[in-house]
């Protein structure tokens, strides 16, 4: 695999994997100003508490926050626009049945390069309980303990 195809990492949502139970994954292009592409390349994107919601049939993320551009002129963005994703009309169409469903969200998950063009990938999510969350940090736990157990044996 050569560099251009790699995949470059921009920011994670790793609020997400604790807050809800994602689903089907896909990956989307986002509609973005110049401005906005050199303040994701600076890295400065957050996708906290960002979402997606369906509107006329397409498809905006909400609350995903890009900073302003460090060396910017006149030209600038407001950090809290929403933004368009970009996807096929069958992805779209799948998208919005399972969104229909009582509960169901998009959530953003990680924005990314790949080839030079930023993407994200974005999430059917539902939220979890707060004893399904006690449940995940409790299994990281033993986990945890697990890999240390083994490693303390290995010396």
């Amino acid at each position: 695999m050569t560099d251009r195809a790699a995949e470059r990492l921009v920011a994670d949502n790793r609020k997400a994997r604790h807050e809800y139970h994602l689903f089907e994954t896909f990956e989307a292009g986002i509609a973005l100003l110049g401005t906005e592409v050199k303040a994701i390349r600076e890295g400065r994107v957050n996708l906290k508490d960002s979402y997606g919601r369906v509107e006329a049939g397409e498809i905006f993320l909400h609350n995903v926050h890009i900073s302003p551009y460090s060396h910017r002129g006149y030209a600038a963005h407001e950090p809290l626009r929403r933004r368009k994703l970009l996807l096929h009309k069958g992805e779209i169409r799948k998208l919005i049945g399972k969104l229909v469903e009582r509960g169901y969200t998009l959530v953003p998950v990680r924005m990314y390069f790949r080839n030079g063009l930023v993407k994200v990938a974005v999430s059917v999510a539902k939220g979890k309980k707060t004893h399904d969350k006690r449940e995940t940090i409790r299994r990281r736990e033993i986990d945890r303990e697990t890999r240390a157990a083994v490693k303390a044996r290995a010396r």
